[in-house]
């Protein structure tokens, strides 16, 4: 899944990008209010982890103008802001968590889990032909028996089986597995398909290419 983190402390927005990279999220970063905009402006986010005191424009303020645009973009608020005037106004607002610092990376861990959840594959295993993800131990097996994937073959595996029946375009897929400083070419996006391809295809479920449009996940046995 694609995150946004907006936070303008560099510390703290580094290591909440290196725990979400660990989970197989591509992270962007923004450290002001307007560069937040811009880029949910540009993109497709599943999450944004937003803090509210920011320069130029506050988080509540990217969080209106978002709201205003009729996005469903998870928001999950971080702030040192502990009243209960804020928590209310941001919730008002359209924020769907609130967690407020210091917090513990397990709790961080959880409420990103929990949003992801709204958008994502069902908590669980969920099975497919001969095909069985778990989703929350991040494991994979066919036909019973285990296959390992690569950070970026998971989360390609995740964005097919949460989009079923819906061709998908290299440039999607770019977009929600590509960091900022990091963007994946068409030919990288051909080398991960095929290389999903190859581990799941006798599990009964394929990735068949629909020329000149994309990507389409289907399963193949009855």
């Amino acid at each position: 899944m694609r995150i946004l983190v907006v936070e303008d402390d560099s510390l703290l927005a580094q290591g909440l990008t290196r725990i979400l990279s660990r989970a197989g999220h591509a992270v962007d970063q923004a450290e002001n209010g307007l560069q937040a905009d811009k880029a949910l402006r540009a993109a497709p986010y599943e999450l944004v982890v937003l803090d509210i005191g920011l320069p130029d424009i506050d988080g509540f303020e990217v969080l209106r103008r978002l709201r205003r645009r009729h996005a469903a973009t998870n928001v999950l608020v971080l702030t040192a802001r502990d009243a209960v005037e804020d928590r209310v106004h941001g919730l008002d607002l359209g924020a769907d968590d609130y967690l407020t610092k210091p917090f513990s990376v397990n709790e961080f861990e959880a409420r990103v889990r929990a949003l992801l959840r709204r958008t994502s594959l069902p908590a669980g295993a969920v099975s497919m032909g001969g095909l069985t993800v778990d989703v929350e131990a991040k494991r994979v097996r066919v036909n019973g028996t285990s296959v390992e994937l690569t950070v970026r073959e998971w989360a390609l595996l995740e964005l097919f089986m949460a989009r079923p029946g819906r061709v998908l375009s290299k440039e999607q897929i770019a977009q929600q597995l590509a960091d900022y400083d990091a963007q994946l070419t068409p030919n990288a996006i051909e080398v991960y398909v095929s290389r999903l391809r190859a581990k799941i295809e006798s599990a009964g479920v394929c990735i068949r290419t629909v020329r000149g449009f994309g990507y389409l996940w289907e399963t193949t046995d009855d």
